[in-house]
């Protein structure tokens, strides 16, 4: 379970996230959209703490930390949380010195001190998962960029997270790319991977997510069954922006 309540993020004077509230169960796959600009990187953000809210509570599993203006979460607090995440980049951002296998180890070597046989033999069975057992001891520059953010997801997913985080994971790349990758958080999603993503990508969305949240100027104008906000939004703004996005575009939701 993840729960969020009253999440406020500000830089400065400005507002960028405004008393959010939201419950996302074990198992769910939430879809957070929106025009640019309106919170979702940065909420996503929020939830494993690359951002560190300026107020409000974050429950993740059997953790809850609370954050205000005039007092900053411990590093190991923040660290409790942070390591029940997984997080996937729109820009993918494997290390361009390591091969795929290697930047799946990484994480397990450096942080979670495993020998490498068993990191190694880790990352041989989430790229397996992902489909890039071929490519493991390829290096970055080699790959596509599809192939690049699957060997990303598989990185995320090394540790055993609570929760995958993924933001944008398909806007940095063409049509046919992006649909390896939908492919591959169709099947984790089929698994019970509890995810969290960030995107534009109604194709993504509409194949995977059970929940959206319609987020707007760092407010949630609408939060509902996938099926629902898509098919028969109940907010005007909700049905304006879907409308524009569907336009020219058929999906299956």
């Amino acid at each position: 379970m993840i729960e969020l309540s009253h999440i406020e993020k500000r830089f400065g004077d400005a507002v960028i996230l405004k008393d959010i509230s939201l419950r996302i169960p074990e198992g769910n796959v939430t879809a957070l959209v929106g025009p640019s600009g309106g919170g979702k990187s940065t909420l996503l953000r929020c939830i494993n703490l690359l951002e560190v809210p300026s107020a409000g509570t974050i429950r993740l599993g059997e953790d809850t930390l609370s954050f205000s203006p005039n007092q900053k979460p411990s590093w190991q607090a923040i660290q409790k949380i942070r390591r029940q995440t997984g997080m996937v980049f729109q820009n993918f951002q494997l290390f361009p010195h390591r091969t795929a296998i290697e930047n799946v180890m990484e994480g397990l070597t450096t942080v979670l001190k495993w020998p490498a046989s068993r990191a190694r033999e880790r990352a041989m069975e989430l790229l397996t998962k992902v489909g890039m057992a071929h490519k493991a001891d390829a290096w970055p520059a080699t790959l596509s960029g599809g192939q690049q953010q699957r060997v990303a997801i598989a990185r995320a997913l090394a540790p055993s997270p609570r929760v995958l985080l993924c933001d944008e994971p398909t806007s940095a790349l063409d049509p046919e790319l992006a649909s390896e990758v939908v492919d591959v958080l169709a099947r984790l999603a089929n698994e019970g991977t509890t995810m969290v993503m960030a995107t534009h990508d109604l194709r993504l969305a509409s194949k995977i997510a059970n929940d959206v949240v319609f987020l707007e100027a760092g407010s949630i104008v609408e939060t509902g069954a996938a099926r629902t906000i898509f098919g028969a939004p109940a907010q005007e703004r909700t049905k304006r922006f879907i409308s524009t996005l569907n336009a020219g575009h058929s999906y299956d939701i």
